[in-house]
């Protein structure tokens, strides 16, 4: 009888002993799925959002006059974009003038076969603003014709941001002056972008409401 009670003292003591330390091992194990798990949430959930955010388009054509540009065929943006600068003019109602002064001048395979060239081009009303007998003059002049239409030509592809405060040298060797931002541009202080970054095979038009003259 002893004996039995100094065994049962003894299992008791050991299961005492044993108890906590079984407890502590328990806790341990299920605190540290849920430990992973708030982990595994926080990385997840703010991976996707920073791989979601979509790129801003910044390279689209801008303006109060784009909206003018013909929504489908050869005259729309998608139609320019496939064209070189010469053609892609002369599928935009907008710029007959001056498609006829280029044809006149004998540029068109110039501004077609030339490489990543920016175009500031005059719309049929700023043409108009030139008094028709100085109009008739200047196109019956090829030689100052081509001056001044070459004065409209920069030799690089200009984006936005370098005409908020540029200076460009132009394919008839003199500087023209741009600045503004946002879709607020000048060139030479008086000639506004109507339609800007209008993309086409090979250069980017800027279309302007003001025929630039060279000094």
């Amino acid at each position: 009888m002893y004996t039995l009670r100094l065994r049962r003292t003894a299992v008791a003591v050991a299961t005492a002993a044993v108890l906590p330390f079984v407890l502590t091992a328990c806790s341990g194990d299920s605190d540290s799925p849920d430990a992973g798990s708030a982990a595994s949430v926080s990385t997840d959930g703010s991976a996707p959002g920073a791989a979601s955010e979509p790129a801003m388009a910044m390279d689209k054509p801008f303006g109060s006059a784009c909206a003018g540009v013909p929504k489908e065929g050869a005259g729309s943006f998608d139609g320019m974009a496939k064209d070189p600068v010469a053609t892609a003019a002369s599928h935009n109602p907008a710029l007959s003038t001056l498609v006829a002064a280029v044809k006149q001048a004998g540029l068109v395979d110039t501004l077609n076969n030339a490489k990543d060239i920016t175009v500031f081009a005059p719309t049929n009303d700023a043409f108009a603003k030139i008094p028709k007998a100085d109009l008739d003059k200047v196109l019956a002049d090829k030689a100052m014709l081509t001056k001044i239409l070459t004065y409209h030509v920069v030799g690089e592809k200009l984006t936005p941001k370098q005409l908020e405060n540029g200076s460009f040298d132009t394919l008839e060797k003199t500087k023209i002056a741009t600045a503004g931002s946002g879709e607020a541009y000048k060139v030479n202080g008086t000639s506004n972008v109507v339609c800007g970054n209008v993309p086409t095979a090979n250069a980017t038009v800027y279309i302007v409401d003001t025929v630039l003259m060279p000094k």
